[in-house]
């Protein structure tokens, strides 16, 4: 057998004859060039939100020093106060200018400055208290719904007019309904009318925490609630998303030929079809990262689990500065760190990307 010979049974008998078919020979190459430009894109993004961060907090009414003396109610002296504004970085004696290099030079040492709504503990352990436990909730909870949502419209998209399109509807109708007001219908229905799982918080009141199975089978049962409540409500628009560019996908003239060759129906759904019609979907998947902390805080309230929304929503209660700065900071490295992985994974999917580079 010749080297032609052997080469052509490893091509794809569909990207024969196209542009795609050098790529397929080539392999999966990582698009450095393509992964490099999209760093130095969120570098620079990652410094105009840091500075975003800093401005807009010395830009509102007050400051968290003089909410904190008016808490006091004048117990403090003017020394204590002055001392306090040197610890938070805002001493207005110190120039706009100066105040600005001191917090960059605070978060390359990673220090995020001092919580007053938390007893004065550093913001760092404050964050590190709540976020695992959104991180748990709601990133599981995210990735349960994306995963079965994204399959879900393939399968649909693909039996385009069965009976699976029923689902379409129904689920467009839940993702509607505000998490608050599905929280609280199944407070009423399974924690008061049938008592299955915990009305709130994340594990009983005094349970010492532990990697222990009893604590273990609690913070699983009293998140279950918060849990389906994000999924039943977020599943719809990934259904949706994925039915629909599964219907513009299988329109494609190589869907057509895949057809033609005489290949399995799975393999060309989620080989050709679906993989093509996730794109987009991963793209999704990234911004709804950052909608882990903003979109929850009504859900944590209602469910009163200690996770970083509701620490949010303490904070700014309070006019803590610090914690809210260093919460910010915190969902944009998110953001910007699941955004990047959408990329290099779009750039790995889609052989467009690959050519581009080369």
């Amino acid at each position: 057998m010749s080297a032609d010979t052997t080469t052509s049974a490893h091509v794809d008998p569909t990207l024969v004859g196209t542009t795609a078919t050098r790529a397929e020979r080539k392999g999966r190459r990582i698009p450095w060039r393509f992964i490099g430009g999209r760093v130095l894109f969120y570098a620079f993004t990652l410094w105009a939100a840091i500075t975003i961060n800093f401005f807009v907090p010395r830009l509102m009414k007050g400051d968290a020093v003089s909410a904190y003396m008016a808490r006091s109610q004048g117990q403090l002296t003017p020394d204590a106060e002055k001392a306090l504004r040197i610890m938070f970085g805002v001493d207005q004696s110190v120039p706009l200018w100066q105040q600005y290099v001191n917090y960059w030079d605070m978060l390359l040492h990673g220090n995020l400055g001092v919580s007053i709504s938390t007893g004065m503990a550093p913001v760092g352990d404050a964050i590190a208290s709540a976020l695992p436990w959104t991180l748990g909730l709601v990133g599981f909870a995210t990735v349960i719904s994306f995963l079965v949502g994204t399959s879900l419209g393939a399968v649909i998209g693909w039996r385009r007019g069965g009976r699976l399109d029923v689902f379409i509807p129904i689920t467009t109708f839940l993702g509607t309904v505000p998490y608050f007001w599905v929280g609280l219908i199944f407070i009423a229905i399974f924690s008061t009318t049938l008592g299955w799982f915990p009305a709130g918080h994340a594990y009983e009141l005094g349970v010492e925490p532990g990697w222990n199975a009893d604590f273990i089978g609690q913070v699983i049962s009293h998140a279950a609630l918060p849990m389906f409540t994000i999924v039943i409500v977020s599943i719809g628009g990934w259904v949706l998303g994925m039915r629909n560019m599964m219907l513009t996908v299988l329109d494609e003239d190589y869907i057509t030929v895949a057809q033609a060759k005489g290949m399995p129906n799975r393999r060309v759904l989620w080989r050709y079809a679906a993989r093509n019609a996730v794109l987009p979907q991963i793209q999704s998947f990234a911004l709804a990262i950052g909608f882990i902390v903003s979109g929850t805080i009504v859900m944590e309230m209602v469910f009163s689990y200690p996770g970083i929304g509701l620490l949010l929503l303490n904070a700014t209660s309070a006019k803590d500065y610090a914690l809210m700065q260093g919460i910010f900071l915190v969902l944009v490295l998110a953001v910007l760190i699941a955004n990047i992985i959408a990329d290099i994974a779009y750039a790995i999917l889609d052989p467009r990307t690959r050519q581009t580079e080369a």
